[in-house]
């Protein structure tokens, strides 16, 4: 395997619902498409959506995936969730720590 493919990759989604998070994030870790799934509860989302500004909570979803990955991890993500059109928006970083790299290896399955 390509050294691209062990790339780093996180996977930033938002819901409605905290339990929502927990069930695809439960999903993704148990099937090592992410090695940790960090949800953060209780942020406020202000956007348009047919054609009405709206203002809402939501929980942020930051998964950790792998470029390998990245593919399956998208659409099992977008399967389970909850909305129609969801935000999934994948971000490479510039830089990962060597240590967090090879635990984060072993969790995807490399």
């Amino acid at each position: 395997m390509s050294g691209n493919e062990n790339r780093t990759v996180l996977i930033y989604t938002t819901l409605e619902h905290l339990d929502d998070a927990k069930r695809i994030g439960r999903a993704l870790v148990d099937s090592k498409l992410a090695a940790c799934v960090n949800i953060f509860p209780a942020t406020v989302a202000i956007y348009e959506w047919q054609g009405e500004v709206r203002e809402e909570g939501e929980v942020v979803m930051l998964i950790k995936t792998r470029k390998a990955c990245l593919s399956e991890a998208l659409a099992r993500t977008k399967q389970l969730h909850p909305y129609d059109t969801p935000a999934l928006l994948a971000i490479e970083p510039s830089e990962v720590d060597g240590d967090f790299a090879a635990w984060f290896a072993v969790q995807t399955g490399v």
